[in-house]
């Protein structure tokens, strides 16, 4: 027996170097008719001997046939986005940002951006053990037996030198020439075609049959790695270790030391990225040192270390046929363009957006102007310019709406705001049913009730604002139209598990504007109960950190109007949780209360984001600048010398790591 399972693993081996020849290295030293005699002979002695089933084997690539759901899997750490930017002169702002807020040498590490679905991979003792979708960043959908059927991603790891666990982060994403192939057998059985390699991707690795996955010949880059004991410092370095131990890294990859050499490195992307076999939108910037990326820390949206320079939008031209109006939950109402169809970025374009009024006007917009098209980071079609010398005489110039599209009510504008809104939140349809869909969205109370079903109970007259779906009955919604009694249970329960969401999620999913998921946050830390929030004044809010006046004052405004108070009344009455837990509140101190902190240089012990959590979790206050009414400046190595003198100008105390630590200890 011990002859069958050394003669198993002497294949497994044999035939994952080939995959990594073939797949990895483009080199392949065996025939395909050779490799599958090997693969069957392997998957036949697997058959024959399942104590020896292995789900990294090479066998396993083609996927089975099971049909099954995506589990969700919170992300170890989370994965944030990067903030974008289009010109040279935003590549040299990051440039000065990191070399200020560093004030030492660093090295930058250029990247080609891929244009596929980002997806966290997990390696435990060399093997793959988990492959997790970017999701919204903080818990994404397991996807591992549909990524263990990408031939260019490993599933046991070559050498020996690599650490015990880790992370690895990359795309996956379908090459151009898979992606025609794809389509031209769609068009063969007068199926829906594509519109691109990303979507076209995606959708793959959606698919609930791995054996289609398989089928599509997804392929993959490698771009980040993450753990306790990664072989160096170097983010570059430790790819090329990544390399070593089988992954596919791209070529492409430079250390750049100057701002020149990275105009360089974009400038020559930007024309041969067109020869490259996969689809890329642009180039990534990251500074190289781990430690210098932990220093510089995180904005609430990004990291401080990267970002991403996106190559200048294809544009085309085309008709504006005309223009309509939507309104939002909020009741901002927004202008769409609709186009002649036209082909851009591999995407048929209908429709466009205007965004408000002055844009129109900026654009002196004509119904059948010829118009340029582009794609915002090639993702949001918007109209550029007018061809102003092809405008029939005859052609109507565009004027905003003045009244609601949805209601009929007369728009109404603030002072200083680009936005017109519709005031009729209490009977415009659209408004009412937009908040109850934020409302249940998954980052909001996380009920399973999308549109279509708001539309339905809305119309059914069973619902009216988002306080009514806590008073559902099973029996009433079952007896509409398309709604079984099973069906209608399983939203009744999705809505009174949502009770148990924390009161930061619940203050989002209020809606209320200009309160989004990470100002949700800060308020519920500030005010720990909504009757808190009531009760604050536009000073007391503008206190807390990230908060502005223009967020104050609709704060104010939201909780001076009666319909929104007798509606936080009702859901107390649910149960909705609009207070912080108990456990969240006994962590709380006021050791910092009253006081105003200013970080500044680079710690050993913790990053400056973790500071700013410490600061505020103890009743403090985070400020960027100095003033006089600075009480602390909690300083780490190279500290800005215009901060220093300007402290020491004011008389402001100055502590390092270990003092602060004790203040909060």
């Amino acid at each position: 027996m011990d002859n069958i399972k050394q003669q198993i693993d002497a294949l497994r081996e044999e035939l994952n170097k080939h995959n990594y020849d073939y797949y990895v290295l483009s080199t392949p030293t065996i025939s395909d008719f050779d490799f599958d005699e090997k693969l069957k002979e392997l998957s036949d002695l697997e058959n024959q001997y399942p104590q020896y089933f292995d789900a990294n084997s090479p066998t396993q690539r083609v996927g089975s046939d099971i049909n099954k759901s995506f589990r969700q899997v919170r992300h170890k750490y989370p994965m944030l986005s990067l903030a974008n930017t289009y010109t040279e002169s935003d590549v040299a702002d990051f440039y000065n940002r990191v070399q200020k807020g560093l004030n030492s040498d660093f090295e930058i590490v250029c990247e080609l951006k891929y244009d596929g679905t980002s997806i966290s991979l997990t390696y435990i003792d060399g093997e793959l053990t988990q492959a997790i979708t970017r999701g919204d960043g903080v818990e994404g959908d397991d996807v591992t037996d549909n990524v263990r059927t990408v031939r260019s991603i490993p599933l046991k790891l070559r050498g020996s030198d690599y650490p015990a666990e880790f992370e690895i982060r990359g795309e996956i994403l379908m090459p151009w020439a898979v992606f025609d192939k794809l389509n031209e057998e769609r068009a063969e059985q007068e199926e829906m075609l594509f519109a691109n390699p990303r979507n076209a991707g995606s959708g793959t690795l959606k698919q609930q049959d791995p054996k289609i996955v398989a089928a599509r010949k997804l392929d993959s880059y490698l771009y980040y790695m993450l753990g306790d004991n990664l072989p160096t410092d170097g983010h570059y370095e430790n790819l090329m270790k990544a390399r070593e131990w089988g992954f596919k890294i791209s070529d492409a990859m430079k250390k750049c030391h100057t701002l020149d050499e990275i105009f360089e490195y974009i400038n020559y992307w930007d024309i041969e990225r067109k020869n490259l076999p996969v689809a890329t939108d642009g180039i990534v910037l990251k500074v190289n040192s781990l430690t210098q990326q932990k220093n510089l820390g995180y904005t609430s949206k990004f990291p401080r270390w990267a970002i991403a320079y996106k190559f200048q939008a294809e544009k085309a031209i085309t008709t504006l046929e005309s223009v309509t109006y939507q309104v939002g939950r909020t009741g901002a109402v927004t202008p769409v363009a609709n186009l002649k169809p036209v082909k851009l970025s591999g995407t048929i374009v209908k429709r466009a957006s205007l965004y408000n009024e002055d844009y129109i006007n900026q654009l002196d917009l004509h119904i059948n102007d010829q118009v340029y098209v582009e794609k915002g980071g090639e993702i949001i079609p918007k109209i550029t310019g007018v061809d102003t010398a092809k405008r029939g005489i005859f052609d109507t110039k565009v004027e905003f709406t003045k009244i609601c599209p949805e209601c009929g009510t007369p728009l109404v504008k603030d002072e200083g705001e680009a936005i017109y809104y519709c005031p009729n939140d209490l009977a415009c349809p659209t408004q009412l049913k937009g908040r109850i869909e934020h409302f249940c969205t998954r980052k909001a109370m996380n009920i399973s009730c999308g549109p279509e079903t708001v539309e339905h109970l809305y119309n059914a007259r069973l619902i009216n604002n988002v306080a009514d779906l806590y008073t559902l009955q099973w029996q009433d919604v079952s007896r509409l139209e398309r709604w079984a009694e099973k069906s209608a249970k399983n939203l009744i329960d999705s809505i009174q598990s949502s009770v148990s969401v924390p009161y930061p999620r619940v203050l989002f999913a209020l809606g209320i504007r200009y309160v989004g998921e990470t100002v949700a946050k800060k308020l519920a830390m500030a005010f720990p109960s909504i009757n808190a929030l009531i009760a604050a004044s536009l000073d007391e809010l503008i206190q807390v950190d990230e908060i502005g006046g223009k967020i104050a004052q609709s704060i104010v405004k939201h909780f001076g109007e009666e319909k929104n108070i007798e509606l936080i009344n009702r859901l107390k009455e649910y149960g909705v949780q609009l207070e912080l837990s108990k456990d969240i509140i006994d962590q709380r101190t006021d050791k910092l209360q009253g006081l105003i902190i200013v970080i500044s240089g680079t710690f050993e012990k913790h990053s400056r984001d973790e500071y700013k959590a410490m600061i505020e979790q103890n009743g403090g206050k985070n400020s960027g600048s100095i003033s006089s009414k600075t009480n602390y400046i909690l300083a780490g190595d190279n500290m800005g010398p215009a901060k220093l003198e300007k402290a020491e100008k004011l008389g402001i105390a100055i502590i390092n790591e270990d003092e602060f630590l004790e203040m909060i200890k």
